[in-house]
């Protein structure tokens, strides 16, 4: 639902308003014109809103509006799980603060620590980073607490599942009891719940609209294929939808290169990046992928988590995400801020019950798509299988009765009276009169034949089966004699 309510409106000052304005951003999300004031007030936050929502502005504005550029020290401290997402909120920081005489410096794991040192003592007013080394940081009181008034953790789920719920902690305590502390993330649990209740003070819950988990603009679809032609159709997905960028998620670290030097192969400027891979080589590849150099960026979820790539109209889990949560913010990367996006998965048969669940866990519509003719179209109902007729070796089934060869055998009144001549369950033809019946000796038995020597042989094989070498040709010796 839209409405008339403005940044000014919300207390957000001219300059930044204008900011906004020139990034073609006039009116604010929901999750925005809830937190801002909040937080513009001084009261803690947790805040849940759909990944792509317009969370960093959300509490970003009003830091920036809260900040003295004359006070020459560090007043609030942003924590992110990742390396990729404390580094693009510190350009937010660098854009919208610039104007304002704000500094930003970015504390990440992976970087000269030394190096970081000497950019603190230029005293930034914010500092973004990861909660790894801004722990290590404050032990070895480099980085000063006592000034810091606000602490935001962005993605707190993610970064309590990466092992940060410690330190975070440690971090807290650092600063003066007075301070302001806001969580957000897209995805919010009982421990996180019980995390703000312990740390915050009369805190302020934003929430979204029940029942809603991913942006109403995304579509959400799926391919089910073979294991083996997951990459072909991969291939096919990324060529039917023509999206300028693209990333490709896969669960398997082990898997990355291949999946790379695949798409590579198949004409397609791709690069991926890893979890452990350093600093820059990571911040290179995320240039290129932004920049337009490359069209498909194969990740990890901890890799591309809040990433925030403009006009990113595609995402692609080759392999199904591990759990509703983590396909809630692969979903998130792209129909972001409004915009549409397609959020596509490509699973086998057996995968299938993952899209089912995803769907009544997230209360979203999972459409199952094929690909024919370079069209992706609705794929048809399954068809149940039609059960096919048992056919006994003893009975005709309608006119046309068959043999233990399916070979017919006439009408069914000859089948009939061959059953009359039916030994051992399997069916005899009737001799006709160029065809001599057999001959009966004298004791009424039937002449031996070859069907039934085969059927001697068979029976002593099966009783040798298993027996020591030695007693097989004893038996056999014994055979032969008789």
């Amino acid at each position: 639902m839209e409405t008339n309510v403005n940044f000014l409106g919300l207390g957000i000052g001219e300059s930044l308003n204008d900011a906004l304005s020139r990034y073609g951003i006039t009116a604010p999300s929901p999750v925005q014109e809830q937190s801002i004031p909040l937080i513009l007030e001084g009261r803690d936050v947790l805040a849940q809103s759909q990944t792509g929502s317009g969370k960093t502005l959300a509490y970003l504005l009003p830091i920036l509006e809260k900040i003295n550029p004359e006070q020459k020290e560090m007043q609030a401290l942003i924590l992110a799980p990742t390396q990729e997402l404390a580094m693009q909120i510190v350009r937010e920081c660098e854009r919208y603060g610039e104007e304002k005489g704000i500094t930003s410096l970015g504390l990440i794991g992976g970087a000269a620590i030394k190096r970081q040192i000497e950019k603190l003592r230029r005293h930034p007013h914010i500092a973004v980073g990861t909660p790894g080394r801004i722990n290590e940081l404050i032990n070895v009181r480099k980085l000063k607490m006592h000034n810091v008034s606000t602490i935001v953790v962005d993605e707190v789920d993610q970064v309590l599942g990466l092992g940060g719920g410690s330190d975070v902690q440690r971090i807290i305590k650092s600063a003066k009891r007075d301070r302001q502390l806001v969580f957000l993330s897209a995805t919010i649990n009982e421990e996180i719940h019980s995390i703000a209740q312990r740390e915050m003070n009369d805190h302020a819950i934003v929430g979204i609209e029940p029942g809603q988990h991913t942006a109403s603009a995304i579509d959400h679809v799926y391919f089910v294929t073979e294991e083996r032609d997951k990459v072909d159709t991969l291939r096919r997905v990324l060529r039917h939808y023509k999206a300028p960028r693209s990333i490709v998620f896969v669960n398997d670290t082990e898997q990355i290169a291949e999946v790379e030097s695949k798409l590579e192969y198949m004409g397609f400027r791709a690069r991926a990046i890893y979890g452990d891979a350093d600093k820059v080589t990571r911040s290179t590849v995320l240039a290129q992928f932004r920049s337009g150099k490359l069209q498909v960026l194969v990740a990890t979820d901890v890799a591309a988590r809040g990433l925030d790539i403009e006009d990113l109209n595609l995402v692609v889990s080759l392999d199904p995400a591990f759990d509703a949560e983590f396909y809630v913010h692969r979903s998130g990367r792209t129909g972001r801020m409004g915009k549409k996006g397609v959020s596509a998965s490509i699973i086998t048969e057996r995968e299938r019950f993952i899209m089912r669940k995803f769907s009544d866990t997230l209360h979203i519509s999972l459409k199952e798509l094929v690909l024919e003719s370079g069209e992706a179209r609705t794929a048809s109902p399954a068809k149940p299988r039609s059960k096919k007729p048992v056919v006994r070796n003893d009975k005709p089934v309608g006119d046309q009765a068959i043999n233990s060869n399916g070979a017919g055998l006439g009408n069914a009144n000859t089948a009939a009276s061959s059953n009359q001549g039916q030994t051992n369950g399997f069916r005899t033809q009737e001799h006709t009169s160029s065809e001599a019946p057999a001959r009966r000796p004298a004791t009424g038995k039937a002449a031996p034949t070859k069907r039934d020597g085969k059927a001697k042989v068979r029976k002593a094989d099966q009783k040798s089966k298993g027996a020591p070498k030695w007693l097989k040709a004893k038996r056999n010796g014994a055979s032969d004699e008789k």
